[in-house]
């Protein structure tokens, strides 16, 4: 069996996210300004970035800032649970393939799709917007008469 860990880069995740993050080039997550420059490695993930910012002197990497920082889970981990997502596969099947707690996965899912929700931009309607009418009967499929005695017998309150 193929261990899919193994084929994904850690230094391919971390170049991915910084040119996502920063097409024009490093920003300060923090004051916003362009004026960084680079500050050695993590630690612990060798292919992670650390910055200086000359704008509000402080620090940060290329995670600081995202839904990926703070986590124990690699980067690696949570690409590879992002491609599995836009597979369609549920949190149960992802938990199998990365050989993970389902309650961690389940986790990571929310996670991924909050960020996903928070970045999209407001739906703006513009121009010419048509609306249709629908009735909708709760509770009481195919049965209209049952909704006319529920409110016979309740009164119309006025």
């Amino acid at each position: 069996m193929v261990n899919i860990r193994n084929l994904i880069d850690h230094a391919k995740c971390y170049e991915t996210v910084r040119t996502m993050r920063w097409p024009e080039g490093v920003i300060c997550p923090h004051c916003s300004s362009d004026s960084v420059i680079k500050d050695g490695k993590d630690e612990t993930e060798p292919q992670r970035q650390r910055y200086l910012c000359h704008g509000c002197r402080r620090r940060f990497d290329d995670l600081t800032g995202t839904i990926f920082a703070g986590h124990h889970e690699p980067l690696q981990t949570w690409i590879i649970c992002l491609y599995f997502m836009g597979l369609n596969l549920s949190s149960l099947q992802i938990a199998k393939e990365l050989e993970m707690n389902k309650g961690d996965v389940r986790a990571m899912v929310q996670q991924l799709r909050q960020g996903i929700v928070d970045k999209r931009s407001p739906v703006a309607l513009s121009g010419e917007v048509e609306c249709d009418e629908v009735y909708v009967v709760a509770g009481h499929k195919g049965h209209p008469e049952a909704v006319k005695k529920k409110g016979e017998a309740g009164g119309d309150g006025g």
